[in-house]
């Protein structure tokens, strides 16, 4: 028996098989007009652009049917907030998918999963690239597959989209060459940014602390690390090694600040926090990262794209930067010299984060020559109305009349 029968033998890959011509017989069938798909971080989420797209429709009562693909392990979220949602890969899930009319989501679909031509797949993305995408990254480490694989796969998936929404046009620009995208780009800002403009008050900033147990009277530190594409375990799950010492962060900072912990989806493992009950609040699974950037008074981050949404509210960014040279040289690269150009300084220890804190504290903080920059190159765009252009443009001006 020969080594490719032999795999596709396995029970795994013939599942995949029979969901695979599941879906294609039932694609055929007649399309569920203004049934929309909606999908976030792989089912895990109801966050991000995909959220920001769905609420804005419900709010203004168009007709239109709105299910959520889910993964099963993080359905609770949308049970608490009576969400209409689909488990992923459940019989119903592959009833619906096919015959809906607009899959919306921020990541990719599984790839063997045939997009039906009366779909319009509507590629929300999640962040402004400062890390190597796609076509562009020059060697991928990442768990399961190979650099000229995961390249292959990256592009079959983005000549499947219909509509990328960019926020703004540096990344329209990165997307069309990274993704080798030649269809509709959205240039509008990211929908999830627009309540960062529209809610940024005390009110709101108070409530939020309130849902989160988190002191109004204590500054908010948010630490947002990205993950690393060579740290996984054996089942090819990341994981994610913490290198803050939040013992001594503790100890210097406690009085005035508190610590969120949001760490990337993509990582299994979580932080064992319980030494630092409050002072340090794990809100990984908190769905709705504009809330934590509301409540934020310092993002500490390191090569992530959060920090380009959080450069909306001009508030100050700290970049912990302590594998810079291998992150840069071996694992991503960069679209431009961090070193050289940044909205905030880099420090590589936690006593250097400790002094910027301290600094900040001493000093005062107005937004730097460097973050108004930063602003107008990246967030110039963002007027609090981007969901709404989306809108527009996806459904048909006849679909807001």
């Amino acid at each position: 028996m020969s080594k490719h029968l032999k795999e596709f033998l396995k029970p795994a890959s013939v599942m995949k098989q029979i969901y695979k011509w599941i879906f294609i017989v039932v694609g055929l069938l007649p399309v569920r007009k203004k049934l929309l798909i909606f999908e976030s971080f792989l089912g895990r989420q109801f966050s991000c652009n995909p959220r920001a797209i769905y609420e804005y429709v419900k709010h203004h009562d168009y007709d239109y049917e709105m299910i959520w693909s889910v993964d099963r392990k993080h359905s609770r979220i949308f049970q608490q907030l009576n969400i209409p949602y689909v488990n992923r890969f459940s019989l119903k899930w592959l009833w619906l998918l096919p015959r809906a009319e607009y899959w919306i989501t921020n990541s990719r679909m599984p790839l063997w999963l045939k997009k039906p031509n009366h779909t319009t797949y509507v590629q929300t993305w999640h962040g402004t690239p400062l890390k190597k995408l796609a076509a562009d990254i020059k060697e991928v480490h990442m768990a399961g597959t190979t650099t000229i694989e995961y390249k292959e796969e990256f592009l079959q998936e983005s000549r499947r989209w219909d509509f990328l929404i960019s926020p703004n046009p540096y990344s329209t620009a990165i997307f069309k060459r990274a993704f080798q995208y030649e269809k509709t780009i959205l240039e509008t800002g990211y929908p999830r940014n627009d309540r960062l403009i529209t809610h940024n008050n005390d009110d709101t900033i108070k409530r939020i602390k309130d849902t989160l147990g988190i002191p109004n009277n204590k500054k908010v530190i948010l630490y947002a690390p990205t993950w690393r594409d060579d740290e996984f375990d054996d089942s090819g799950k990341y994981k994610f090694t913490l290198q803050l010492d939040l013992a001594e962060l503790k100890r210097t900072l406690s009085e005035e600040y508190v610590i969120i912990l949001r760490v990337h989806y993509l990582i299994a493992n979580r932080i064992n926090i319980q030494p630092y009950q409050g002072f340090v609040f794990d809100c990984s699974d908190y769905d709705d990262n504009r809330d934590l950037y509301l409540i934020s008074d310092i993002l500490v981050t390191d090569y992530s794209s959060v920090f380009f949404d959080y450069l909306c509210l001009k508030r100050p960014i700290i970049f912990y930067t302590y594998d810079l040279d291998t992150y840069r040289d071996t694992l991503r690269g960069f679209y431009f010299d961090l070193e050289k150009d940044h909205p905030g300084p880099l420090v590589k220890t936690t006593e250097e984060l400790i002094a910027e804190v301290k600094r900040l504290e001493r000093d005062g903080f107005e937004p730097t020559d460097a973050i108004t920059r930063f602003h107008e190159n990246f967030c110039g765009i963002e007027q609090g109305v981007s969901t709404e252009q989306v809108v527009k443009r996806v459904f048909s001006e006849r679909a807001v009349q």
